[in-house]
């Protein structure tokens, strides 16, 4: 499942041999990744701002130049807005995935959640259903007993 969705019209998925998504000058792109994912710049410069708190001086904007080769993890649910870094360069080519360990930790917390999590629940409705049984026999046997004498 592709995490990615874009908001611009100039975005092409290149049908040449080098893979990527080429993003034309003087155009801007928002991504928000459901899963946590990698943004990888191929080629050229990109101007990249993540839409989270950062942590650096008062003064810093947050914003980030990446350029070939170099790779950004982003958050699931972050929103990064990205552009080429100079408006008159080639396309920006890049890359986004969602990262395998994102993917393989969703589906650990998918399997305890719909699986594990249940089972747990069963196993104290079937052993509370057992002492329930066990106390209905107790007061059978004892009302029949009373009822004999």
């Amino acid at each position: 499942m592709n995490t990615l969705s874009a908001h611009t019209a100039s975005v092409q998925h290149s049908g040449m041999p080098a893979r990527g998504w080429l993003l034309d000058a003087r155009c801007a792109m928002s991504l928000r990744p459901r899963a946590r994912s990698r943004l990888h710049i191929i080629q050229g410069r990109a101007w990249v701002t993540l839409g989270q708190v950062h942590d650096g001086a008062g003064n810093e904007s947050g914003d980030l130049v990446l350029g070939a080769g170099e790779s950004l993890v982003v958050p699931a649910g972050a929103r990064v807005v990205m552009e080429p870094w100079q408006s008159d360069a080639a396309p920006l080519r890049f890359d986004w995935c969602a990262e395998p360990e994102a993917r393989s930790r969703e589906q650990a917390e998918r399997f305890g959640r719909e699986v594990v999590t249940p089972s747990r629940e069963l196993g104290v409705a079937l052993g509370q259903a057992g002492l329930a049984l066990v106390r209905l026999v107790r007061g059978l046997f004892g009302y029949s007993v009373s009822a004999a004498s």
